[in-house]
């Protein structure tokens, strides 16, 4: 179990430069934009536009904070996103724009190398005393608008947007809720070719 201060995330450039993102984890370590297997981070989306194209990955985007955001995804029909819906899968190579519904989002992006690394978003409502276990190679967990006391072998507290990285062998983590919020759950696996 490894614990991720939301002070210590790298923050960098948005590939297109139409703003910055804050990383939360990538792999390997140390990864660039085109060398990564698996990345999570944060934006800040102040404007509407396109968004970077990233050839062989597919991404998830959740809204994290703010009214919600429209998205135009190439082949689809436009689609709502707003905090309390359930993560968006979406391939990283095609022409996606983004419109504001009301003002700035903050919003958390899962992305993969396909046919290497695939991924599962959940957002959970922090309701009471949960179990998160670990499944895949990597299991991350983002708290949203609270804090939460985790309890594995050890007992550890994660503030607002701190993160819980869980690898296959960790035991698994039981959460305490502090107040109202909610998580996300980012599931990590090899795909089958890379076997």
């Amino acid at each position: 179990m490894r614990i991720l201060r939301a002070a210590g995330y790298r923050v960098m450039p948005w590939k297109n430069g139409g703003g910055t993102t804050t990383e939360i984890a990538v792999s390997p370590d140390g990864a660039g934009l085109e060398d990564f297997d698996w990345r999570v981070s944060m934006a800040r989306v102040e404007t509407g536009g396109p968004f970077s194209r990233f050839a062989g990955i597919d991404r998830t985007l959740s809204v994290l904070e703010g009214e919600g955001i429209e998205l135009d995804i190439a082949g689809r029909p436009p689609v709502r996103l707003t905090a309390s819906s359930a993560p968006l899968s979406f391939p990283g190579d095609v022409p996606t724009s983004a419109a504001l519904i009301d003002g700035p989002i903050t919003d958390l992006n899962v992305m993969t190398r396909r046919g290497r690394i695939g991924h599962t978003v959940e957002r959970l409502s922090l309701t009471g005393v949960m179990e998160v276990e670990a499944t895949g190679e990597t299991t991350l967990v983002l708290v949203v608008a609270t804090g939460v006391k985790v309890f594995t072998s050890d007992a550890a507290r994660l503030g607002p947007l701190d993160t819980l990285i869980l690898d296959r062998n960790s035991p698994n983590a039981r959460l305490e809720p502090e107040g109202q919020g909610h998580l996300f759950v980012v599931r990590l696996s090899s795909t089958a070719a890379n076997d």
